[in-house]
């Protein structure tokens, strides 16, 4: 007997909530393993189709030499990780880039810049990114550090889709990973962003010491906002020699899974991004991921400074699971 399935996704049944205690998101990580499984499927089907995942690349668009102190990353010029700083990219460099990964199937070009925050005469070529990637066809994104409230109405006026722009942690972890910025200046830029009209990418980086109440506060923090973001990218932490987290202990694979599935639960309309670390993900773990909810991934040798599975190799993976990338 053959079944026909409808792969399209069901009418919406659950409320997207603004409300979450801390208490909720900590009994959600509490559920037993399969329960909170099912739970996110359940509602990734409701808001998305689960067979697709929408692709993205992620360019350096300037590297290194960034005067903030943050713990995890080897562009900070706080640390000897051997990267080597580097200017601002020719807009026309940046736009070939965009379309050979257009050429290789990505529907999003995001592009990151090592700074604290950007100056305004860089501006001009970040907008000129942004109108031509625009121009190709394709959703933008960038992430350049804090914003002005004019800076954001330039990058609005020039197409931008996405502002990406992470919490990294809790609020009470924040101060053991990063000095330099407040947790409050991030939230400041979030509402410059959020104000404008203009998509928000916020997630954060899990392995870095933090303990599960951080993992909480974390999701808590981003399910509370006056609008979930739109896409929210969760990182595991790539250890770099040279960072203060170059030799921590990993992240337990379940429990990662359980942030991906818990992200899912409280932000079911969110795009839930597979970041940085699956380079250091077998098949397996990328695959429970995916039934736990996550529906986007970074496609390319690179993102940003640290390794990524190639991008044939993601294809490969796609289709022994029957999935497919989303169309832009």
């Amino acid at each position: 007997m053959t079944l026909a399935l409808d792969a399209a996704a069901p009418a919406r049944t659950s409320p997207i909530r603004h409300d979450w205690t801390r208490e909720e998101v900590a009994a959600l990580f509490d559920l037993p393993f399969p329960d909170l499984m099912f739970r996110a499927a359940d509602l990734h089907r409701q808001f998305f189709d689960p067979a697709e995942v929408q692709i993205s690349t992620l360019l350096s668009i300037k590297t290194g030499g960034c005067p903030e102190d943050c713990a995890y990353c080897p562009q900070s010029a706080s640390y000897e990780t051997g990267l080597t700083a580097s200017k601002l990219m020719e807009v026309d460099r940046v736009l070939a880039e965009a379309r050979a990964a257009r050429e290789r199937g990505a529907s999003r070009f995001c592009m990151g810049a090592a700074w604290r925050s950007p100056k305004d005469r860089d501006m001009d070529a970040v907008c000129a990114m942004v109108e031509g990637v625009k121009a190709l066809g394709m959703e933008t994104c960038v992430t350049l550090g804090m914003l002005n409230a004019d800076q954001t109405r330039r990058l609005k006026d020039a197409g931008l889709d996405y502002y990406n722009h992470n919490l990294d942690t809790s609020p009470e972890f924040y101060g053991e990973i990063i000095t330099t910025r407040t947790y409050q200046e991030r939230l400041d830029t979030l509402a410059l962003v959020r104000d404008a009209g203009i998509n928000v990418c916020c997630g954060g980086i899990v392995g870095m010491g933090e303990g599960r109440a951080d993992r909480v506060g974390l999701i808590h923090q981003l399910a509370t906002l006056p609008k979930h973001p739109e896409s929210v990218p969760v990182n595991l932490l790539v250890q770099v020699q040279g960072t203060p987290l170059a030799d921590g202990r990993g992240l337990d694979p379940f429990e990662f899974v359980r942030t991906i599935a818990v992200a899912r639960i409280a932000m079911p309309a969110s795009m839930v991004r597979l970041s940085a670390g699956r380079e250091d993900m077998n098949e397996q773990m990328q695959a429970m991921c995916f039934l736990a909810g996550a529906n986007s991934i970074f496609y390319g040798e690179r993102l940003l400074t640290t390794p990524n599975p190639q991008a044939d190799k993601d294809m490969a993976l796609l289709a022994r699971l029957g999935m497919r990338p989303m169309e832009g």
